[in-house]
């Protein structure tokens, strides 16, 4: 059966297991008293270094390989990346504290890109409006492939795929922190601190 499975099908899936585990990151965050949400909430390796103000809130599709590309580190900056999708209530939820945490980290050396897994026909509706609402400044990319796993494991074998999902990675390039589910603030502040002390 599983010779059989499409790469429709596979996406599918995968689109399904990531809403079942927002879907159960919402609730243990209701039951362990996290915020109430908030109002709703892919380019070339040097432009995602720009502090520049995402006024207009593109968004570019990139593939798997672009995606790869662009958590290369060359030595000089830490990396913090999120993936999220417009769909998933946990990711709308922790969006605003990581727009928070870029505004105050990117001036200080660290890189911070939003890479969304939403539908492509998204790409020029409910992503960069979104985007809008949050004021949102971060370079933002949608993860535009037929089959999600091969990516998925690009990242981090141990990831399913659930969103949303955290990495900090420091300037070479190595994982120092990862976290699956609605990231905890001051413990992501830590590990950002920790790693921009250590550049």
């Amino acid at each position: 059966m599983l010779l059989l499975i499409t790469a429709r099908a596979r996406l599918i899936r995968f689109v399904a297991v990531g809403f079942v585990a927002c879907v159960g990151s919402l609730f243990l965050n209701v039951s362990a008293g996290a915020q109430s949400p908030t109002a709703p909430a892919r380019m070339s390796r040097k432009s995602h270094t720009a502090s520049k103000v995402n006024r207009n809130a593109r968004v570019r599709a990139i593939n798997a390989e672009e995606m790869q590309d662009l958590l290369k580190r060359d030595g000089s900056h830490p990396l913090l990346v999120n993936y999220w999708a417009t769909w998933c209530d946990p990711c709308r939820d922790e969006f605003p504290d990581l727009v928070k945490i870029d505004k105050q980290y990117r001036a200080k050396g660290l890189d911070f890109i939003a890479i969304t897994l939403d539908d492509l026909t998204d790409i020029n509706t409910a992503v960069p409006k979104f985007l809008r609402e949050m004021k949102a400044k971060m370079p933002v990319y949608l993860l535009n492939v037929a089959d999600p796993e091969p990516a998925i494991n690009l990242v981090d074998r141990e990831w399913s795929g659930a969103l949303p999902a955290t990495f900090l990675y420091n300037s070479k390039g190595e994982v120092v922190y990862r976290h699956f589910g609605r990231v905890q603030t001051e413990e992501l502040r830590a590990a950002i601190e920790k790693v921009m002390s250590a550049k």
